[in-house]
């Protein structure tokens, strides 16, 4: 019984452990946080500089100067380990003026070293945001102080380090990819959620450097930054590199080549493009619209789907987000041609009605600027029989009623540069504009006249119709 109790004790191992190797695209989250190297016991103690060596030693005191690196230190204290924390700094220095002075080229065993340094100090658990820990509603991303890391004195000079590393010339791709593999990015990846925004920049660099010179890594970077989007877009909402991962990308689309693969096409339409609809969007706006008017650049035909897009986030209550589509879509039109513009104006101009008859007056004078593209004029002149018609409505409310001066005013100058393009269409327009306005007036009195023939009725058979 007794044997038979300690046989079922013993854990089967999981078929997950952290060191078996990931499935291809499997998002950055289902990774253990468990840092490649334990911290090493012991004290630290200064070693000499490596110019005070043979050169046949400066491998093995390299070895050495990573072993003290390893120590990660406590920095919540600032008096905890003051000269522990200096010495490890300047070793840290020492190791990047090595690497990048180019003294001698590392071997592979200090690179496998030197990659283990690298994941004990920076693969660790980030701190939770702050709404995380009161259950409180999250807050605008604008409007919070960033939370600083405290080791970053040691942080930076490791990335650095790994920057140097990747970099380098003398770096040989073939061993690298053996120690930054496809577990090493996505633990990389996940970093990109701290809110110190030193580290992110350091991220993004170094990520943007090891997609360049790792050519095996590019599909398998691109899906796991499709999988952070897909995560932060339909689960999370929270994100802090949200726009670093975008800067990263437009550099991506950029290189491109032509004719653009599907796989590229299916990432603006499932990833880019729903990135409009989270309510953060304005953090990361600018870099998301540079993505979007690559891909256009790149390849015209997709304006089309680009557009539709556009139009299916378009907020309904947000005015700032409105404002932002608006500079958006103008980018986009830029880089529309004729045909395409044809498949998606009359929603696309439904839209645009809406917003100018707006009550926000940001709203309507920033789509009244539209008209002054001459690209986009150009392409409304082309199709004006089309886009005249749904947009002469809100024309006439604004200049009939619309609070604001300048809304007015504008309204008034893409009015009269209708009248110039095609009089007989504007005065057709007009007609039938006051023929549905006399009738919507018939169909009022009709309406009006009913109900007081009702009251009339109940009046006479003693009925009051309020308490009936």
């Amino acid at each position: 019984m007794f044997k038979r109790i300690m046989k079922g004790g013993q854990k089967k191992p999981s078929k997950t452990e952290p060191s078996d190797p990931l499935p291809y695209g499997q998002p950055a989250a289902t990774l253990a946080p468990a840092v490649t190297v334990p911290p090493p016991s012991g004290t630290i103690e200064p070693l000499p500089l490596f110019r005070d060596v043979a050169v046949s030693e400066r491998q093995n005191l390299f070895l050495r100067k990573l072993h003290i690196c390893c120590h990660v230190l406590d920095f919540s204290d600032t008096l905890k380990s003051v000269r522990e924390k200096e010495i490890k700094r300047q070793t840290l220095m020492e190791l990047v003026d090595f690497i990048q002075s180019g003294s001698g080229k590392i071997t592979e065993t200090c690179q496998e070293e030197m990659i283990k340094m690298v994941s004990a100090n920076i693969f660790r658990c980030l701190p939770p945001a702050s709404h995380e820990n009161t259950g409180q509603e999250a807050t605008d991303p604008e409007e919070e102080e960033p939370c600083l890391e405290p080791a970053w004195p040691h942080l930076q000079l490791v990335y650095e380090l790994l920057l140097r590393y990747v970099v380098s010339s003398d770096t040989d791709t073939k061993v690298a990819k053996r120690y930054i593999d496809h577990s090493f990015v996505l633990k990389l990846l996940d970093l990109f959620d701290s809110e110190d925004p030193r580290e992110r920049e350091y991220l993004k660099t170094i990520l943007h450097r090891v997609y360049g010179k790792f050519m095996v890594h590019r599909p398998f970077i691109r899906k796991a930054i499709n999988n952070i989007f897909f995560r932060f877009i339909y689960e999370t909402e929270r994100h802090s590199g949200i726009g670093e991962l975008l800067e990263i990308l437009g550099s991506i689309i950029n290189g491109f080549a032509l004719p653009m693969k599907e796989e590229h096409k299916l990432f603006l339409a499932r990833a880019l493009l729903p990135l409009h609809k989270p309510k953060p969007v304005a953090v990361y706006h600018q870099q998301l619209s540079y993505c979007i008017a690559q891909f256009v650049e790149k390849d015209y035909k997709l304006s089309d789907t680009v557009i539709r897009g556009l139009l299916k986030y378009w907020p309904v209550t947000n005015c700032q987000k409105e404002v932002l589509f608006l500079g958006e879509l103008e980018e986009v039109l830029e880089a529309t041609q004729a045909a395409e513009f044809q498949r998606c104006m009359v929603p696309l101009f439904r839209q645009v009605a809406r917003c100018l008859n707006s009550s926000h007056f940001q709203v309507a004078e920033r789509a009244l600027f539209l008209w002054n593209n001459e690209h986009i004029v150009s392409l409304i002149a082309q199709n004006r029989t089309v886009v005249l018609p749904v947009i002469f409505e809100a024309l006439e409310k604004n200049i009939k009623s619309h609070w604001n001066q300048a809304v007015h005013g504008l309204t008034v100058n893409v009015r009269k540069m209708f009248v110039e393009m095609d009089a007989e269409l504007f005065e057709e327009c007009q007609r039938q504009y006051a023929e549905r306005e006399a009738k919507a007036k018939e169909l009022e009195e009709q309406r009006e006249l009913n109900w007081k023939r009702l009251a009339d009725a109940a009046a006479q058979n003693g009925v009051d119709m309020v308490m009936a």
